[in-house]
């Protein structure tokens, strides 16, 4: 127990029963997350060695973030894992074959780096099965990132496993690392602690208004306490201190800390200096590296002096008392000293071993151009990108440009840094390199390079409609060079119009489509991606009539063999704009259905969890047209938790599609506003056009038509790619109900126009039914009739029991009411069971007109399964095992297993085998 602190941990109970508390869950089986911030010296560090010693019964594992400017890929994570290495070999294979790769270990393509992270959850956990698991992370703001990032994401999947992650972060370069996590936060200590802290530091007391007048210049801070005070007595302190030698008051705490560890560096011999600077020069802390290196300066190793002067330990590793000094000793050398020691540091490492070590201490000893030192770093950084260190690879190619001697290789190399940083996040610093690229000669084909990433940029800042021009430019410069990447750049320069602009105009998606037509781009060596872009291209150019073009793409989409991961990472980057166009031209639930699976499925296979949200959403989507909302709940849960898991904004589309169905508006009505405004703000015409057919849903249900009307008709008004048909069947309706049937019959001769093409049953069922609106007599009694037959064969559940509810309500204004009731009662039971409950009520009162009695809706039972458990219940009664499902689901199986616990108490079973039967009763019911 830690809750009575040592003396070093004067006046920390609050923060030590905060740990205590962690630790005792711990060894109770839960799984803990906590982040300590504070700025430099409020004694986060001491906090994480203190819980490490009272850990008792538990395996503690450590990473200890450097500041340095060098990124080594997943070093700091290959530090968290080192002491459970022996269980990689009982990871799945993906997983196995991922975290090989990206520790060096294997050679294979680039991982994902969040199946690298299912892999450490997975190690985790199972080394837990022995005893629990505590990583503690000091320094997290300087571990490298890809580590960090991993590191996050099995921080945020944690639920039932036995492992603690304790990570110290220095405020305020590291305010941004980890947000969102639980956090206890370090403030200095009270004046009493403080106090206490200083006359324990020199041994006697202190004059009140001495201690005082410290204590407020140091805020209470522990290390600058214990080092102003260090050396000194109660009296030296009292009346001996000069000027010179007392607290600054200006500047931050750790500015005056790191001033008064380089004091003392004067003191010191010369050769403890040069050994303390090439100390600080490796951040790794290898000793016997150290030595090498400080023998290749003729150097005798010497650190006793700066042992007793409170500076560094030498272990293994070595490691300075504090950052601070490590940051005093290097910044306070002189520039040709330190390169004098980087280049002793390149020399001692093997070039065999650590390449890419060598090649960055070369770089910093350069002290001009160098094209040996320049390949060297290219070569390290092509290795970091195989590992799937993209940070790395942009901060090892930024330094490769700056030696370069010559022109040519110079503009190459800034181009790829540039690409590096935009695909590690990066786009200020890609746009600076840009820059440089664009001052230096460059092929063809790197023009073209450097004109796409331009535009990519523009974009991922504002999905503005300015980025096609440029987009179109690239494929255009790509053709002259006969690059394969023509074609794929025209595709995407219709995706960014599609999705962010509009159809027409000279920056539209149709001058887009016209461009990649007519430009002779050669082929991108996938048959599917050219007949995607030709279909694509067609229906922008040529409109509905292009739709028998566009499912020739499709059909080859759902059948396209991938042999690589490269191949399957371009084929989900497809997906998106085959989907739109299966859902908003060709009208083709099937084709949706079977895109999204095979992306759900190719997603989860090579561990894309980048791809998999979106995925799960498109998914979801069809799930919402089958009338299955409650897996289109799990599929939506899915894709939130992923998404948050890696940082990811959650996808708000199928949330809203899925209330609005729901009949929500209290669910819906924040969302939409909030989608409203980002829409205008960013300039994305799509989302205006989602918003508008989902209102227009919303509305219908809850029978608003007036208001219906006002939202179908910014669906149909905004002109985009998609929901243009889908917001004219909500606006036919509202219309007929309002009894405004010009705007009705003018919607109608669109929606014909749109769906005549398409011959699907949920094009022919949406006109069917949209033309009954405004029929009578036998001819809208047969238009219902085909309707309900058509959304029938087209799989579009919710239209089959809208057009009931809109033909019983036909019915029933015809005096028809025995006719009536039985469309009625079937439509509101299939609403029911879904539960669309604004629609159900539709139902209800048009069947209580026609004098049938109809009982109130149930609630749902307080011990309904929640949208995971739904989901884990469902793979177990399929026959999988715990760790199958939780590679499937991206969890770990102490996860699946506590899950599975809570659905047999719901459901009222004991084990796995009962799960079917049961299963199958509750779909039922």
């Amino acid at each position: 127990m830690i809750a009575s602190p040592p003396p070093a941990l004067v006046g920390r109970q609050r923060e030590c029963a905060a740990l205590d508390n962690l630790l005792a869950g711990l060894r109770d089986g839960g799984s803990r997350v906590l982040v300590v911030r504070g700025e430099a010296g409020i004694g986060k560090s001491v906090l994480l060695e203190c819980m490490a010693a009272q850990a008792s019964r538990v395996q503690v594992t450590w990473a200890r973030g450097v500041e340095a400017d060098m990124e080594l890929p997943y070093a700091s994570l290959h530090q968290v894992c080192a002491p459970f290495l022996d269980g990689v070999e009982e990871l799945p294979q993906p997983q196995r074959d991922a975290l090989r790769v990206a520790f060096g270990t294997a050679v294979g393509d680039p991982p994902d780096r969040f199946l690298v992270g299912l892999a450490v959850l997975t190690l985790l956990t199972r080394a837990s099965e022995t005893r629990p698991v505590l990583v503690l992370v000091d320094d997290a703001q300087w571990l490298d990132q890809v580590s960090r990032q991993t590191l996050e994401f099995v921080a945020r999947r944690l639920l039932a496993e036995p492992v603690a992650m304790v990570f110290a972060v220095r405020d305020p370069e590291g305010q941004s690392a980890l947000a969102g996590l639980p956090a206890l936060q370090l403030r200095g200590l009270d004046a009493a602690s403080a106090g206490e802290l200083l006359e324990g530091a020199v041994g006697g007391r202190l004059e009140e208004r001495v201690r005082d007048r410290f204590v407020a210049e140091t805020h209470g801070n522990p290390l600058a306490l214990l080092e102003f005070s260090r050396g000194r007595s109660a009296a030296e302190l009292a009346y001996g201190v000069d000027a010179s030698s007392a607290p600054v008051v200006q500047g931050p705490v750790a500015g005056r800390v790191e001033r008064d560890f380089a004091g003392r560096l004067g003191a010191l011999p010369a050769a403890t200096r040069t050994l303390l600077l090439i100390a600080a020069a490796e951040p790794v802390g290898d000793v016997r590296l150290l030595i090498r290196a400080a023998a290749s300066l003729g150097i005798t190793p010497d650190a006793a002096p700066a042992k007793a002067a409170g500076l560094i330990e030498f272990g293994e590793p070595v490691r300075f008392r504090h950052p601070l000094v490590r940051s005093a000793v290097y910044h306070g050398a002189e520039p040709e000293d330190r390169r004098a020691v980087h280049r002793a540091l390149a020399e001692a490492t093997d070039p065999l071993v650590d390449p890419d070590r060598r090649a960055w201490h070369a770089a910093q000893a350069a002290d001009g151009p160098d094209e040996e030192v320049a390949a060297g770093l290219e070569q390290a950084a092509d290795r970091a990108r195989q590992r799937g260190g993209i940070a790395a690879e942009a901060v090892l190619l930024e330094r490769a440009v700056e030696v370069t001697p010559d022109p040519w290789p110079r503009g190459r190399r800034a181009l790829a840094a540039a690409e590096a940083h935009f695909s590690a996040a990066a786009p200020e610093r890609a746009t600076e390199l840009a820059a440089v690229a664009d001052l230096y000669p460059l092929s063809v084909l790197d023009r073209a390079r450097l004109a796409r990433l331009r535009a990519r940029i523009l974009f991922a800042r504002s999905r503005s409609d300015e980025a096609a021009p440029l987009l179109l430019n690239a494929a255009a410069q790509f053709t002259a060079a006969g690059s394969p990447l023509a074609r794929e750049t025209y595709l995407e320069a219709i995706s960014a119009t599609i999705f962010a602009g509009r159809v027409h105009g000279p920056t539209g998606a149709r001058a887009a489509a016209i461009a990649a037509r007519a430009s002779g781009a050669p082929s991108s060596g996938s048959k599917a991606a050219d007949a995607l872009l030709d279909g694509v291209a067609a229906l922008l150019a040529d409109g509905e009539t292009a739709v028998p073009v566009l499912r020739e793409a499709l059909d080859l989409l759902e059948h396209e063999e991938l042999r690589t991961r490269e191949a399957t990472v371009r084929w989900l980057l497809l997906a998106p704009v085959a989907l739109e166009s299966s859902i908003h031209w060709a009208w083709d639930l099937h084709a949706w259905d079977t895109l999204s699976t095979r992306a759900v499925r190719l997603a989860r296979d090579i561990g894309a969890l980048g791809s998999l949200p979106p995925a799960l959403i498109y998914a979801g989507g069809v799930h919402i047209h089958y009338g299955d909302f409650a897996e289109a709940d799990r599929m939506i849960d899915e894709a939130d938790a992923i998404a948050t898991a890696t940082g990811h904004a959650p996808h708000k589309y199928a949330t809203l599609v899925l209330a609005a169905w729901r009949g929500e508006a209290d669910v819906a009505a924040g969302i939409i506003e909030e989608a409203r405004e980002l829409a205008v703000q960013r300039g994305e015409v799509s989302l205006l056009g989602a918003m508008g057919y989902i209102q227009g849903v919303l509305f219908n249900g809850l029978a608003r038509y007036e208001e219906a009307i006002e939202a179908a008709r910014t669906g149909i008004e905004h002109d985009g790619f998609n929901f243009t048909g889908l917001s004219l069947v909500e606006h036919v309706e509202a219309a007929t109900r309002c009894g405004e049937l010009d705007q009705a019959r003018a919607s109608l001769a669109r929606l014909t126009e749109l769906t005549r093409a398409a011959d699907s049953g949920w094009a022919r069922g949406a006109s069917a039914r949209s033309e009954a609106l405004l029929a009578d007599g036998e001819v809208a009694d047969r238009l219902y009739r085909t309707a309900i037959e058509e959304f029938g064969r087209g799989g579009v559940v919710v239209e089959v029991a809208r057009t009931h509810l809109l033909y019983g309500e036909w019915l029933r204004r015809a005096q028809r009411r025995a006719q009536a009731r039985e469309h009625l009662r079937t439509a509101h039971d299939m609403f029911d069971a879904m539960p669309a409950h604004a629609f159900a009520e539709r139902a209800r009162r048009e069947l209580i007109a026609t004098g049938e009695q109809v009982a109130a809706r149930e609630t749902a039972p307080a011990n309904a399964l929640t949208p995971q458990e739904s989901q884990v219940a469902a793979l177990a009664a399929d026959g999988m095992t715990n760790a199958r499902i939780g590679a499937e689901l991206f969890i770990s199986p102490h996860t699946v297993e506590w899950h599975l616990r809570k659905v047999y108490v719901k459901l009222g079973i004991s084990s796995r085998r009962a799960l079917p039967d049961v299963l199958d009763s509750v779909r039922a019911r």
